[in-house]
């Protein structure tokens, strides 16, 4: 999936993640950073990632342009 990061909490690592295809709300994991070239994020800030079973934002990573894409709902 796809995101921006709408909010994030360098002392708690807590935020937030907003879908491009439906703007749904995700919260970052605990872990979300774990592994990742991300060592803090800045709210606007595009981002891939998973969800987790708990349906939290885990496994933040960098995409290319080509990952990236248009979402859908910006498409004529």
């Amino acid at each position: 999936m796809q995101g921006v990061i709408k909010d994030y909490n360098p002392a708690t690592q807590d935020g937030v993640v907003l879908r491009d295809t439906d703007l749904a709300e995700f919260d970052l994991a605990p872990n979300a950073l774990v592994g990742s070239v991300f060592r803090m994020l800045r709210p606007g800030q595009r981002v891939v990632f998973d969800l987790d079973d708990s349906q939290q934002a885990s496994k933040l990573r960098l995409g290319s342009e080509v990952d990236m894409g248009t979402p859908s709902w910006l498409e004529s």
